[in-house]
């Protein structure tokens, strides 16, 4: 239902794409906010948006793929849906994962492993009816390096945030007192 709607309204994707990529920032900062050392919460967020990831891009279709790989590279473009929708495809993912873990670099690298390794089953398996492409490697990718940014993005604020509220708290000690 969701695919139909932006398939007929192109325009509305951009916007949708920045929704996902708010309300991934949104929740991640509540889940920092209300995690407690070891908080399984973001690592759990994390794991249901790759089972989604997986569930999108690995389910089969009811029809059969070719084999092969589809090479092309296309920049994204406001009415360019699919595109769009590939750079959104792994960006929770990635937040959540790099909020929980701290390592952008590292989840940069694994997220785009991630998608190599969807494109490589999708042109391995032809009976999942799915088709092999580049550009979805590569938008999504971009999505993940965008996901990355966010969530590091999101650390800094986070990060900032605890270190004021501890400036706080210090000056509220009296003097002499040990903290």
């Amino acid at each position: 239902m969701i695919t139909n709607v932006l398939l007929e309204h192109s325009e509305l994707v951009p916007l949708a794409l920045a929704l996902v990529a708010l309300a991934c920032a949104g929740v991640g900062t509540a889940a920092l906010r209300l995690g407690r050392p070891n908080s399984r919460l973001l690592p759990a967020l994390a794991g249901l948006s790759v089972l989604a990831v997986l569930v999108l891009t690995l389910a089969p279709t009811g029809r059969t793929g070719d084999r092969g790989c589809t090479v092309q590279f296309a920049l994204p473009a406001l009415g360019r849906v699919e595109l769009l929708a590939n750079v959104a495809l792994l960006l929770p993912a990635v937040v959540f994962a790099t909020l929980a873990t701290r390592r952008p670099w590292a989840v940069l690298v694994a997220g785009s492993a991630l998608s190599v390794g969807i494109e490589a089953v999708q042109a391995l398996v032809p009976a999942i009816g799915r088709t092999c492409d580049t550009n979805d490697w590569s938008m999504n990718t971009l999505g993940v390096v965008i996901g990355a940014g966010i969530a590091r993005a999101t650390l800094a604020l986070a990060d900032r945030a605890a270190a004021l509220r501890i400036d706080a708290d210090d000056d509220r000690m009296p003097s002499g007192t040990a903290h």
